[in-house]
Parts: structure tokens; sequence; C-alpha cells
């Protein structure tokens, strides 16, 4: 029963304190972890997402294929500058017509022609 009074002395001198300290150090590193975890698997989700997803048709003026006509000229309206500082940054725009010239973008699937892989004969 001696014992007794050693375990007695070590929970009043602060060792259930210790105890309860790095029983909590241990939860918060367990939650930490999980939490990167999730955060990986929810990262990783939308990165398939996005690689089954088609290329989005926009040129490099990142005006979108619709605004462009058929010879790839495009309609879209921006924004032009019209008076500038004196550091030559601009102050002021006004509508005006975007100045690409032909789109440049990934061409859409209906518009390219693929050669039959084997021959049927």
């Amino acid at each position: 029963m001696a014992w007794f009074w050693w375990v007695f002395a070590f929970f009043m001198a602060g060792g259930f304190a210790k105890v309860v300290d790095v029983g909590r150090k241990a939860m918060s590193t367990r939650h930490a972890r999980k939490m990167e975890r999730l955060e990986s698997a929810r990262r990783e989700r939308r990165e398939l997402a996005a690689a089954h997803r088609p290329p989005e048709p926009v040129c490099g003026c990142t005006h979108h294929l619709a605004q462009h006509d058929k010879q790839g000229k495009c309609h879209e309206v921006t924004q032009v500058p019209t008076a500038w500082d004196e550091e030559r940054k601009p102050v002021r725009y006004e509508p005006g017509q975007c100045t690409c010239q032909q789109y440049v973008g990934p061409q859409p699937l209906s518009q390219v022609f693929a050669e039959e892989l084997t021959d049927r004969a």
C-alpha cells in the first residue's frame, strides 16, 4: 500500500497536469494531421475534376471563341487607354475594339478532322 502514497504524491505535485498536457498535445497533433489529409483529398478531387474538363476555347486576348468570327478576328469591346500620366500609366479608358487579329486558342473537336485509324477493307 506504500505505492499508493507515491502515486498520490505524484498527482498532487502536478504530474496529472503533465499527463493531461501530453494528451491534449497528442489530440491537437492528430486533429491537425487529419485536417491536412482532408484538405489533400479535397485538392485531389478538384484537380481530377479539372483534368477531365475539356479546355476552354479562350484566345490569347482572353476572349472566348464565340467572340471571334470565321476568319479569327475578335469582335469583343475592350477598354482602350486614351490618357496617360507623367509615368506613362493609363489614366482614362474608353470602349474600343479588341486588337486581336486571329484566334489562337484550342480548336473545338467538331472542327478537327481525324482520319480512320484502321482500314475496314
